[in-house]
């Protein structure tokens, strides 16, 4: 089979695959917990176009070092994926060089992990040459230990699951070439990290509000519903990659920037958690965090929440103001919506799709923001028309008023803000 320039592999001809799952309940998890996650390892299998034709689970102290599950278990595997005509199975942790070459050679079929099949995900949906830079990084971060033994693997492979990409290198091609495309990329990705540090740069007088949360909560839904943009939506995880901000003006009629950032996920892969950072450090720099929660995830909330808060604690996020807002409540019977609303305490019931409850929202932004602002009274000559007119771009003006002398204002402004005006007005008057 020949390899192609633009992708781990070339992709052959269509053909179904056909997904047997396996998960292992560990010590310290709950069999429910497993039912949970291979759920969702079945909705991401099914987002990267495979069927899922069954179920293995395993319940142990520790994974196995050479297979992960039980040597006993890798015959079951393989006696279930007769039975299913399974051509694929796929682990829902990751496993290690030798776990995924032990269990494909014992098993006779081909053998991914949950981080390949959320990598190729991204390969689908990265757009922007960020995305893919950032994706083909994780990609080839993840690949670079498992290249002893691929020319099995490669021999036998057709395409599928885990052989797209936007651009990486070929697996043939040896590790010191592979290092240096990782050296390559990264140093893209640093040029890209200067380029929106200037961005945020140009953009730190006006409030910025980030808009986080698990994979297909709504964030993206919540933005065009504020702001009446036209993002790209899709009831499926990961449906966007790329931040997007847009500006909008609370009732109160001050301008914030709102924006969206990637979802997150349980057990996400810490290649992509690396490759995205910058892309994640929006939630950094914002001033508040809307944390956007899936009401209809019911009886997974908690572990929900508890993702996005170790990923944001993996970003160095810690203490930002932040709202909960518990989205998606038209799905819900007033029973359930009563039981997702004492679930979450303190969390505000929306609808992005409908709108309901976002003036609720918009109020708490309002406040939570005016913590971030200070008023004060300027006397702001006529020859800096460039500050009055940066005091009414950036701030909230409460009065003005004409004298001879220049413009008396009283404004509502950001803190960084205010004292960047007072020192303009004392250095140049």
């Amino acid at each position: 089979m020949s390899h192609s320039e633009n992708g781990l592999f070339e992709v052959g001809s269509e053909f179904e695959e056909r997904a047997l799952l396996v998960g292992c309940t560990l010590r310290g998890q709950s069999e429910t917990e497993t039912h949970d996650l291979l759920n969702e390892l079945e909705e991401l299998v099914a987002t990267a176009g495979a069927t899922a034709v069954g179920r293995v689970s395993q319940k142990r102290g520790r994974p196995d070092g050479a297979y992960y599950v039980g040597k006993g278990k890798v015959e079951e595997i393989q006696a279930v994926a007769v039975a299913t005509d399974a051509n694929l199975v796929v682990f829902d942790d990751e496993l290690s060089p030798r776990q995924l070459r032990n269990v494909e050679d014992a098993a006779g079929i081909r053998v991914i992990d949950r981080t390949q099949v959320i990598l190729d995900i991204f390969a689908r949906r990265a757009g922007s040459r960020e995305a893919k830079l950032q994706v083909e990084l994780a990609q080839l971060n993840y690949s670079l230990p498992r290249l002893v033994g691929l020319g099995k693997a490669l021999s036998r492979l057709a395409g599928g699951i885990g052989t797209r990409g936007p651009g990486e290198t070929k697996l043939e091609t040896d590790r010191r070439r592979i290092r240096q495309r990782i050296a390559d990329i990264k140093g893209s990705l640093d040029e890209v990290k200067k380029h929106r540090q200037l961005q945020r740069n140009g953009r730190e007088q006006v409030p910025v509000v980030a808009l986080v949360g698990y994979t297909n909560a709504g964030k993206s839904t919540l933005l065009n519903q504020l702001t009446g943009s036209t993002l790209f939506v899709e009831n499926r995880v990961f449906a966007t990659l790329d931040p997007s901000t847009r500006r909008f003006e609370l009732p109160n009629n001050q301008g914030i920037l709102v924006t969206d950032t990637v979802g997150f996920i349980r057990k996400l892969p810490h290649h992509l958690v690396a490759a995205f950072r910058a892309t994640l450090e929006e939630a950094r720099f914002a001033d508040v965090l809307v944390h956007v929660i899936d009401g209809t995830a019911m009886g997974r909330v908690d572990q929900q929440m508890v993702a996005v808060d170790d990923a944001l604690r993996g970003l160095g996020v810690t203490d930002k103001p932040t709202i909960l807002a518990l989205n998606k409540v038209d799905a819900l019977s007033q029973e359930e919506r009563a039981e997702a609303a004492a679930n979450v305490a303190g969390a505000i019931a929306i609808s992005a799709e409908t709108g309901y409850g976002l003036d609720t929202l918009l109020e708490a932004l309002e406040l939570e923001l005016a913590g971030l602002r200070v008023e004060m009274d300027l006397a702001i000559p006529y020859h800096r028309a460039d500050l009055l007119s940066l005091v009414h771009d950036h701030g909230q003006v409460l009065s003005q008023r004409y004298e001879t002398s220049g413009v008396q204002i009283r404004v509502r402004l950001a803190k960084a803000l205010a004292g960047k005006v007072k020192s303009e007005l004392v250095d140049r008057p």
